[in-house]
């Protein structure tokens, strides 16, 4: 069992429950999956960007991506329906948490001018969605072997009903959130 999944089942339910008085520890809201998806624009000129994008994001999670695909054509930015434009993983369980723990402990810390996270970045439902500009914060990846700088978006998902409740959970998770 991970360090962070040790850490929730002992600390982080008993500080939860302790806070918003929950009567079953059911009710505690815990992570249920983390989604990082890397959206690659570029992929409609040349398919090999998204080789790299997805060999990155292979790297990062330890997970093989999927593609995403457009799902309308858009003129403006020249794409068809079904092309690739992308690719995401989904991760669950011990993987989600070994990913969670190294991105708050290793890959943040690594950010430049590094102030926190955006406290704000809830979306009403107890989700929390963040960007990271580059991939080069991760120690997965060499920065000899990039080919062009990625960002990506990091969605928790989790049960809590409110953003209060999920602000509170990632917080017990040592998410570091601007002051």
């Amino acid at each position: 069992m991970s360090r962070l999944k040790e850490i929730y089942k002992n600390e982080i339910m008993d500080a939860m429950t302790k806070k918003f008085g929950y009567k079953n520890i059911m009710e505690v809201p815990k992570l249920e999956k983390v989604v990082i998806n890397m959206g690659v624009g570029e992929a409609r000129e040349n398919v090999k960007i998204l080789d790299a994008a997805m060999g990155d994001l292979e790297l990062i999670t330890g997970q093989k991506p999927v593609i995403t695909r457009a799902k309308n054509s858009v003129a403006n930015f020249k794409i068809r329906e079904g092309m690739p434009i992308g690719c995401k993983v989904t991760l669950r369980g011990e993987r989600m948490y070994e990913f969670v723990d190294r991105l708050i402990n290793l890959a943040l810390p690594r950010v430049r001018d590094f102030r926190g996270v955006n406290p704000n970045a809830f979306d009403g439902r107890g989700n929390y969605a963040l960007g990271i500009k580059e991939q080069l914060i991760f120690p997965e990846i060499q920065y000899d072997k990039v080919d062009k700088v990625r960002g990506m978006d990091v969605i928790f998902v989790t049960t809590a009903k409110t953003d209060e409740e999920a602000r509170e959970l990632l917080r017990l998770f040592n998410m570091p959130f601007e002051r």
